[in-house]
Order: structure tokens, then C-alpha cells, then sequence
């Protein structure tokens, strides 16, 4: 149809023009003008280099760059032009890493009318700040800094890097990083990026990745920078929708990067164990990076095989053929795993056979406050922490009477919950476990605030961790004289739970280098008093730089997932394969550690 044809309007034209425009966009090279030091860039952030492919017009010169990458390193070159032209110079050493890329118009931006509470937007300050960042890009499977990049090699005026401070606890619980591209280009390239958007999983508040999303684009917007660019993975779904409400549109911009180990899930294509729990994923994953074949029993029930060197190994998790049935049944009945033990040396709280309202009546007065729970279970059902009276106790021994027929009332010992995992009986983590809670909005009700944290909590952990509304919330209200339907003050922070299995809403806190030496002690002793492997093991403990404890239970199934930084993945897969063990082996807490 011709241009001038009176029979379609001129705006169809201009419509067809711009759609045209947008959607074959590519990175502009700055042929005639470009000088020297406009070509040829990249950026050093840290994790890795930051490659602006639109300033390289020899692709030569763009392919030597990347193979230059260092071994623990994540290079991104963006803006690649003609990816697949670049891919198919080198298809054995790079690929079209599988994002997309979202653009934010700075020049029609709007900051947001109110500011998130709870928490503190503010750039990076001090070291214990850098080594938090670190801990944030572990959990999430990112890249960690050296931390005298830092302050030795980093140009605040190129990179910005913020963090958001819990106000209440100092805790940082978000971190990103914003690149000028004007700086970094010199005048090359006039837009800024976000990179490495992390929030923790121990966030207590929402709305983190947003604030520092949003703190970025005005501190660029600030600069006059005209756009700031993201690159997301294309299934990162919840990521995706937050960039599309600030207003970030998709924009036809490509990135490739190395093939190398860190990103051997992005061009291997998808692992055949996506059904798999995070606690064998976590260990078949490790097991596939040795190159151990790996074959998938059961994905719904966590049964896998492992076979390496002429040996076969069958698992459900971290339970391994290795550990004996003698050894399971011993961890399965509480009782029984309270007398072993107790032999061996490991202190342990008093403890009854549930029986009548007078035998519950004179262990009550004895110690005042008790535990119920199941002599057979795990995952914290059917446990009631704190009962101070016989009607609980009694309605207790009910409820836990579903899970087992023996049910076992226990001293109740008060203080924090640690667990260690002891493998091939040297502790190799030791983190403390902390009931779910909520921290109040002014403006939610407290069903409303565990309904969410809830959210919160599956989708940091596959699905795994999920706060029940169920009697034992119920006992932790009425000992506040609150009820689900009240609205929590602003910044009260209200524990709903009382035991704190990850199962149940709970959150894990890494305190490996710091647990004393007699606590590790006592969980290697009672390992071997059990004659398990592998297991983790409950202490009670008053703080775990003392030496002051009770056990509580041993596990012969403990998740190995949620410990980062600890190895624990890798020294389970140690156990099994020694063969495999890769050079240097990272140290682990053994009883001359403390």
C-alpha cells in the first residue's frame, strides 16, 4: 500500500514507524565521533566486569575480553548488538544468556508519595557493610566481593552501592549496585544500570527490593541520566513484576556471557530434578558440579541415587544408606534417643511418659513450665512449648496423640534454639533457630501479618516453610492477651510461634565460627553415642558463645539447605564420594574449634 493512499490514515503510518523503531532497536555505535577512550569499555564491579559491548566495533577485540575473565568471576557483556553473530564466533566458550532486559524512562519517573517503614535506604558505609553484602550475595547464589575492592578500586561516583538497614536491629537485609554509564564510558553510553538486587530471606519487612530500586533510579535521575537498564532472568517471574510496577518496559537488549562453572545452569538448560524439595536439590546439584551421575528415584518424596568411582549410594536427602536402621530408629523415638545419649555424657532435661492429671500435676509443680510433644515425629508437629497449667498440658498430650500413641511431657528449658550438623561426626554448621514472628504496620491485623509473612517465608524456601495458624499461635496470643483479629501496634515485634522448626514459619542464623567449643562437644559426642553419620542435633542453649546447654533431639534427616555460607552440601557429598573431594577442601568445625 502506498504512503499516500487515501484510504489509510497518515497515524497508521506514523504508529507502524515507531513500532517498527522499538521493536529493531539495537545498542548505536558512536562511529565518527568516538574517540579513544569512548571505545573499548568496561567496568570492574567486583563479582566480575561489566563489558559495554556497544562501544566494541571489532567483535575480535569483544571475544579476547571475555575470555579474559577470571576464574572466580562473573563478566556480563550487555548491549551486545549482534548476539548471535558473537555466540557463533566462539559457541564453545560463550552464550546468549537467557534474560531479558528492562528499561525505566528516568525523564517521566515518580518517586513514590510515601517511604517504606522499618527500615533505612543508605549507600555503603563501612566494612561490616561490605562483609554483609557478601552474605547476601551467597544466600542468593551470587558472586561475593573481595571486600578491599571496596575501598580500594571502587569510584563512587560510578558505582553506587546501597544498602537498607532494619532500624530497630541495624540487620542489613538489602543491597544493590547502580552503574553511570557515562562515567564509566566516558560519554560513551548515557544511561546507568542496576545490578545485583538482593533482599534476605530474613527480611522483616516488605517492600525492601522496591526502596532500593526506587533510591537508585533518583540518585541517577539526580544525574540527569536519561534511562537506568536491568537484566533479569526471563522465569524470575516476581522480579519481572516488581520492575513492571516501578514502570520498567522491555527493551530488545542482549547479554552474553562466558561459559564457565557459576554459569553452568544457564546454558546447561534445565536440571531434570525441578520437582526435587531445596534440601536434595541443594545436594544433587553439588553431586552433578563433581560430575557424579545422579539419578532420580522418587522427585516427590526426595529419593535419589548417586554413583561415582564404582560406588552407588541411595538417598532420601541427607539420609544415606550409610546411616543404619539401628541409628534411625534410636532418632525416632525421643525417648529412647534421650537415655543413649544421656549415658554418653550430653546433658538432657527432665523428662516423663505422658500419664495421668496427677502425674502431670507433680511434674508441674517440680519445673513449672513443660513441654508436650510426640515421642515419635519430626518437623515440629505436635509440639506445645510453654504450658503452665493441666488443662494445657492435657489438651496438649491430645494433640500430639495424632502424631504418636506415646507422647512425652519434658522439662521446659528456656533459651535458644541451636542446631548443629554433624557430618562424618565433625560439626560442619551450627545456626540458631528462631520461631516466626511479625512485626506489626499499625495498620494490619495480626492474621493479616502472619498470613503474609507466611508468603514470605514459602517463597524464600520452595514451598517448605509455612506458618500454620493452629493452637500453639493461639497460646502465644493469649500469653500477650492478643487475639488474630487485633492490629498489632507499629514496629511490635510478636513471636506466633514457639517452636522453631524451619517447617513452621522459623528462620536460620548462621553462628558457626562463634559456637563454643563444649557445645560442639556435646553434639559430636551424642553423634557417636547414636552411631550416626549424619544428623543434626538440637541444643537448648543459653546464648552458643557458652558452654551452658540441654539437648533436645537428634535428626537423621537434617536439611542441609539454608546454612550458607557453611559447605554443608559439599562435606555431606565428601562423606559419600571421598574420591571426589575437590582441592582445597574448606575447613570444618571440629572439637578443637570454638
Amino acid at each position: 500500500m502506498a504512503e499516500n493512499d487515501p484510504s489509510r490514515p497518515k497515524g497508521a503510518f506514523d504508529h507502524r514507524l515507531k513500532r517498527m523503531r522499538e521493536h529493531g532497536l539495537k545498542p548505536e555505535f558512536r562511529l565518527e565521533e568516538e574517540t579513544e577512550a569512548q571505545k573499548n569499555r568496561y567496568i570492574n564491579c567486583g563479582w566480575g566486569r561489566l563489558v559495554f559491548a556497544n562501544t566494541y566495533q571489532d567483535m575480535d577485540k569483544l571475544i579476547e575480553v571475555l575470555r579474559n575473565e577470571r576464574p572466580d568471576r562473573r563478566d556480563i557483556a550487555f548491549y551486545v548488538r549482534d548476539p548471535h553473530v558473537l555466540v557463533g564466533s566462539a559457541p564453545q566458550e560463550l552464550f546468549l544468556d537467557p534474560s531479558h532486559t528492562f528499561r525505566l524512562n528516568l525523564a517521566t519517573y515518580r518517586p513514590a508519595r510515601s517511604r517504606r517503614k522499618g527500615f533505612t535506604v543508605r549507600r555503603l558505609s563501612s566494612r561490616s557493610d561490605a562483609e554483609a553484602i557478601n552474605e547476601l550475595y551467597i544466600r542468593r547464589g551470587m558472586v561475593p566481593v573481595p571486600p578491599e575492592f571496596f575501598w580500594s578500586e571502587l569510584d563512587p561516583r560510578t558505582t553506587t552501592i546501597l544498602v537498607a538497614e532494619e532500624d530497630d536491629t541495624g540487620s542489613i537485609v538489602g543491597t544493590a549496585m547502580g552503574i553511570d554509564h557515562s562515567r564509566a564510558t566516558s560519554g560513551a553510553d548515557q544511561g546507568s544500570s542496576l545490578w545485583c538486587l538482593a533482599v534476605s530471606p530474613q527480611a522483616r519487612f516488605p517492600g525492601v527490593g522496591e526502596a532500593l530500586a526506587r533510591r537508585l533510579a533518583e540518585v541517577f535521575k539526580g544525574k540527569g541520566l536519561p534511562h537506568m537498564d536491568l537484566s533479569v532472568l526471563h522465569d524470575n517471574d516476581l522480579a519481572i513484576g516488581l520492575y513492571e510496577k516501578l514502570g520498567f518496559e522491555r527493551v530488545p537488549f542482549f547479554t552474553v556471557k562466558r561459559k564457565n562453572t557459576i554459569n553452568e545452569a544457564l546454558f546447561a538448560g534445565p536440571a531434570l530434578e525441578d520437582k526435587l524439595n531445596p534440601y536434595a536439590t541443594i545436594i544433587v546439584n553439588e553431586a552433578r558440579r563433581r560430575g557424579i551421575q545422579t539419578e532420580i528415584l522418587d522427585a516427590e518424596g526426595g529419593f535419589f541415587r548417586l554413583s561415582y568411582g564404582g560406588r552407588s549410594v541411595a538417598c532420601r536427602e541427607s539420609l544415606s544408606e550409610f546411616t543404619s536402621a539401628v541409628a534411625m530408629s534410636i532418632c525416632d523415638d525421643k525417648a529412647t534417643t534421650r537415655r543413649i545419649v544421656e549415658r554418653a555424657g550430653v546433658e538432657v532435661p527432665d523428662q516423663i511418659l505422658a500419664g495421668g492429671a496427677d502425674d502431670i500435676a507433680l511434674f508441674l509443680e517440680k519445673h513449672g513450665s513443660v513441654v508436650v510433644k510426640p515421642a515419635r515425629g519430626e518437623q515440629g508437629k505436635g509440639i506445645a512449648i510453654g504450658l503452665t497449667s493441666v488443662s494445657q498440658v492435657m489438651d496438649a498430650i491430645d494433640v500430639a496423640r495424632t502424631f504418636s500413641n506415646d507422647v512425652l511431657v519434658e522439662e521446659c528449658v528456656s533459651g535458644q534454639d541451636l542446631r548443629l550438623v554433624v557430618i562424618d561426626y565433625k560439626v560442619v554448621a551450627a545456626a540458631l533457630r528462631k520461631p516466626a514472628e511479625v512485626t506489626g504496620n499499625g495498620k494490619a491485623t495480626i492474621r493479616e501479618l502472619i498470613e503474609t509473612q507466611s508468603r514470605r517465608r514459602s517463597a524464600a524456601t520452595g514451598g517448605e516453610s509455612t506458618i500454620v495458624i493452629d493452637d500453639e499461635v493461639d497460646r502465644c496470643l493469649d500469653a500477650h492477651d492478643l487475639a488474630l483479629d487485633d492490629i498489632l501496634p507499629q514496629g511490635q515485634v510478636l513471636a506466633v510461634r514457639r517452636t522453631a522448626n524451619l517447617h513452621t514459619g522459623g528462620t536460620i542464623h548462621d553462628v558457626t565460627g562463634e559456637t563454643h567449643h563444649a557445645l560442639i562437644d556435646a553434639a559430636i559426642r551424642a553423634a557417636r553415642a547414636i552411631e550416626i553419620p549424619v544428623t543434626g542435633i538440637d541444643l537448648m542453649v543459653k546464648d552458643p558463645r557458652q558452654p551452658e546447654y540441654r539437648f533436645i533431639e537428634a535428626n537423621e534427616r537434617p536439611g542441609l539447605a539454608n546454612h550458607e555460607p557453611q559447605p554443608t552440601a559439599e562435606r555431606f557429598v565428601d562423606f559419600l564420594f571421598p574420591l571426589s573431594v575437590p582441592q582445597p577442601v574448606r575447613t570444618t568445625l571440629s572439637r578443637a574449634g570454638s
